[in-house]
């Protein structure tokens, strides 16, 4: 065998030699007319005979060399774009039809990812465009482009069709051929410099808005509703013979090569579904869409100008914005079916609406927030969505989103950096709201069989938040060292603090205890700057960089430790009667205090910690006791004089309150960080040596828990 997939022989219909040679025609250099009857040859066989993994690749091979010629990839699409319009125009449309779409979808997907994927210099070699002087059919208008008019064939079927036991497959291959085609972007970064960089994409971004809507709801409500189909009894010609592997399903599985095909992976040897891909595709596509950004070059009074993040050089007479993203203004713009609050204010919103069930969309994220892509949607969610995040607040069941995301948080060693971040950014959306800090306190969890530190019998859901961020402070404090992190985590305790209400004993010690930790860190790093300090000859560049880091970071502790005073001084003005065991911690370990009493940056802070001390510790000198002070006693002693707590001497200082703010350029985190989570979950393999998007140190299928 060369260099050829096999030489094309003449069979009869439906045999194996002819599928054979319609695969070895299609990717040869001979070009077939758009209306040739070739194309409808190819799409209608059934394609059940084997390739080897190595035929494969040399079918692919010959075909990037006869591409140029042949333009048989834009022709496949054109065609692929009139089986979509066939289907959806055609009412209760024959399984042939849907054949078709299922064929041209996936041989456009394996051969257009190899071409990606190998794509030479600046240029990725598409060639989407026919002859000028090949004849094509009426119904073909070569004043708009191929990339536009399958991007629109194929979100229209998406947006329109209902997913049903004849149409699962093609929506899973369309998604699939959507990923593909977008994964341009993973060869280079945000800021895309390749000739033909990101032509689906872009052709996904100028469809209308009406269209735009439709295509996120029905992504969506993939997700939500989890549909599913066994595939039995199917009349589809492609289902008939599931447990042989066709050509095209070899062409799939070929190493470092496409591997979505049904039988694969859709059902078990029972013929039942083993899991389900098309929610999962849905949202990946969704989110790849959601966080594009184009860089556009033009004049202020023409260009779309996207607020805080446009980049101008006043210098310069051509300014760089990024263009609107409507799929994002989608999800932003995004309503409850069952309620809407601009119905209720008068204030109704023009344009088109995603409307969706908004309980059925919370009970879904709750179900599956072990899942990485999950967080991220929710996120997106809570972020953008003002309407969405308004509704979780007032919902009175929040352990159904907070258990998942806090025993994720407890496991988070055994999960990536970024999952515990947008984790962690969702708790301080949450805690933004007043309302949120209260209700979390009034649910009492009867137990919790992932917390093995200690029992916890009748722990509010808001103690158990105060454990597990504060275990996160301590794990971060020794494993990943992350400023970021820390910050985060004590943002929202802060947010917390004024309305922690019965916080746990155990909630109680920790968040003491926390202080004691972080003061250790700093004394240690004080020592050490001063020992710098001090030090002859350590005038070097070397050693004066090195004290200058380390001063850095004491400052940095200094501000963590500021942070937890001012979260125990808000629990103490405005939450002691109602939070006894918080004074018992204080009081049990009343020395950690001691050596920052006169310190500069904490004097202030720790004046209303002493006024409480001396209140408490007062009333114990003053109370005669027979024999010694047990624990039982003291609380008791707590409980009865919090209640006659009047608060005088108390200094009030402002709240704290923290607030998210996403960064002025997101698409720099958030590109990556979507392919990421495409390349680890969904099976989509894509070659490591041709992604620049971010560094690839392994193969990716290895890299199922690391982003």
């Amino acid at each position: 065998m060369g260099a050829v997939p096999s030489t094309p022989r003449q069979g009869t219909a439906g045999s194996q030699d002819s599928a054979e040679y319609l695969i070895g025609t299609f990717v040869g250099n001979k070009s077939f007319p758009l209306g040739s009857e070739f194309w409808q040859k190819l799409l209608e066989v059934p394609l059940h005979i084997r390739w080897p993994a190595h035929q494969v690749h040399d079918a692919c091979q010959l075909f990037a060399q006869n591409n140029y010629s042949t333009r048989h990839l834009a022709k496949i699409l054109i065609h692929l774009a009139w089986c979509l319009q066939e289907s959806m125009s055609t009412s209760g449309a024959p399984s042939t039809v849907y054949m078709k779409a299922v064929n041209a979808a996936y041989l456009s997907s394996v051969f257009l990812k190899y071409l990606i994927e190998h794509a030479q210099g600046d240029n990725i070699g598409l060639y989407l465009s026919l002859d000028e002087n090949e004849p094509v059919p009426k119904i073909f208008t070569r004043d708009k482009s191929i990339e536009n008019l399958v991007m629109h064939s194929v979100l229209s079927f998406i947006g329109s069709i209902d997913v049903s036991s004849n149409t699962y497959v093609l929506f899973q291959e369309l998604l699939n051929f959507m990923l593909v085609a977008m994964s341009t972007q993973l060869l280079s970064g945000p800021s895309l410099e390749l000739k033909e960089a990101n032509l689906f994409i872009d052709a996904a971004m100028i469809q209308e808005s009406s269209l735009v809507c439709l295509v996120v709801r029905k992504l969506l409500l993939n997700y939500i509703l989890q549909p599913h189909t066994t595939m039995s009894g199917s009349s589809n010609s492609i289902f008939s013979e599931g447990s042989q592997n066709g050509v095209l399903q070899r062409v799939g599985s070929a190493a470092a090569t496409f591997v979505l095909l049904p039988f694969n992976y859709l059902v078990s040897s029972s013929g039942e579904v083993s899991k389900n891909p098309l929610a999962y595709s849905s949202i990946h596509v969704l989110l790849v869409l959601s966080y594009y950004h184009k860089h556009v070059e033009g004049n202020e009074s023409v260009a779309v100008k996207s607020d805080d993040i446009a980049a101008s050089d006043p210098l310069s007479k051509v300014n760089t914005y990024f263009s609107a993203n409507p799929y994002r203004k989608a999800l932003e713009n995004t309503r409850d079916i069952e309620f809407d609050r601009a119905d209720i204010e008068g204030n109704a919103h023009s344009g088109p609406l995603v409307r969706l069930p908004f309980a059925s969309l919370f009970d879904s994220l709750g179900t599956y927030l072990a899942d990485e892509t999950a967080v991220l949607l929710l996120y997106t969610l809570l972020q953008g969505n003002s309407d969405f995040l308004e509704y979780v607040l007032v919902r009175t069941d929040l352990d159904t989103l907070l258990m998942p995301i806090l025993e994720t948080l407890y496991n988070a060693s055994k999960r990536t950096s970024n999952q515990i971040y947008m984790l962690l950014i969702i708790l301080l959306i949450l805690s933004q709201d007043s309302s949120f800090n209260a209700s979390i306190h009034k649910m009492i969890l009867p137990s919790n069989p992932w917390y093995k530190e200690t029992l916890l019998h009748q722990t509010s859901l808001g103690s158990l938040m105060v454990i597990i961020l504060i275990r996160t402070v301590n794990y971060n404090l020794y494993k990943l060292r992350d400023v970021y992190l820390h910050t985060t985590c004590l943002a929202t305790l802060a947010n917390m603090a004024p309305h922690f209400h019965r916080l746990s004993a155990h909630a109680s010690q920790k968040l003491v205890n926390l202080f004691f930790m972080l003061s250790r860190k700093y004394n240690k790093l004080a020592e050490l700057v001063d020992a710098k300090m001090h030090t002859p000859n350590g005038n070097t560049v070397e050693q004066n960089g090195l004290a200058e880091d380390m001063s850095a970071e004491l400052h940095i502790y200094t501000d963590f430790l500021r942070i937890v005073l001012e979260i125990i001084n808000a629990i103490l003005t405005y939450a002691l009667p109602r939070n006894p065991e918080v004074v018992y911690a204080i009081m049990h370990r009343q020395e950690i205090f001691q050596p920052f009493r006169n310190h500069p940056r904490f004097n202030e802070l720790l004046e209303n910690i002493y006024t409480v001390l001396d209140f408490f510790n007062s009333r114990m000198d003053a109370q005669k006791l027979d024999g010694e002070w047990s624990v039982e006693k003291v609380q008791q002693l707590i409980n009865n004089n919090c209640r006659s707590w009047r608060g005088e001497g108390m200094k009030m200082f402002t709240q704290l309150h923290f607030s998210y703010e996403q960064e002025s350029h997101p698409e720099e985190f958030f590109t990556p960080y979507v392919w990421q989570l495409v390349l680890s979950r969904s099976g989509f393999n894509f070659n490591p040596s041709a992604i620049n998007l971010f560094p690839v140190d392994q193969p990716l299928e290895e890299q199922d828990d690391h982003v």
